[in-house]
């Protein structure tokens, strides 16, 4: 069993307003982002929301309203790591890893999140990571026997430590979609995101 964890409770401070509402395709992009893994081999999926929370929460149930769970993160403030470990509390117990995703990313398309769950095998490598022409990008999964130095991170950090700490568990999958690499922190990412979209590969 495999949960995903949508991280999306960040304050937006270099963009000025919430990033998860910037539109695509008359959408916000964490719908994209949320449709995107909700269509992909995942047992369930967590969106993690907290600076503006409900009202990001009310916008985007206009175009979603079921298929995942909601975990407000009080403590948001504190950085990225704090919503990695609220979403860690709502994950099935019955999991086996966890898929963990940016809300500014919604050119991460379900099959390209495919790969990199299906290239999962417990007892193998205990770390997923893609890779675009040999750059290592986001979403990255990583087995819950490192759920212990999760609940650990702190401050505004991801699970790059914990890489760090076990090069020799990671596994670099090569996807086709350069959008592992692109998020959006500020008007100028927003503005080139949009002019060019028709350069990256977009699938259902």
């Amino acid at each position: 069993m495999v949960s995903a964890i949508l991280l999306a409770a960040g304050e937006s401070k270099r963009m000025g307003r919430p990033k998860q509402l910037l539109l695509w395709e008359r959408q916000p992009i964490l719908v994209r982002s949320l449709k995107n893994l909700m269509g992909a081999q995942v047992d369930e999926v967590v969106l993690v929301l907290g600076h503006e929370g409900n009202h990001i929460l009310q916008e985007i149930q206009k175009y979603v309203q079921t298929g995942f769970k909601v975990a407000m993160n009080p403590r948001y403030r504190e950085g990225m790591s704090t919503s990695i470990q609220r979403g860690l509390q709502e994950i099935d117990p019955g999991s086996q890893a966890v898929l963990i995703a940016l809300a500014d990313q919604p050119l991460v398309e379900s099959r390209t999140l495919n790969k990199i769950i299906n290239a999962y095998g417990p007892g193998n490598y205990g770390i997923v990571v893609p890779a675009y022409q040999g750059r290592r990008g986001n979403p990255v999964l990583l087995s819950l026997k490192y759920k212990p130095e999760m609940l650990a991170l702190t401050g505004d950090v991801g699970c790059r430590r914990i890489l760090q700490l076990h090069p020799e568990e990671v596994l670099e999958v090569e996807v086709d979609s350069p959008g592992i690499l692109k998020d959006i922190d500020t008007e100028a990412d927003y503005t080139s995101f949009l002019s060019c979209i028709g350069s990256f590969k977009i699938y259902p």
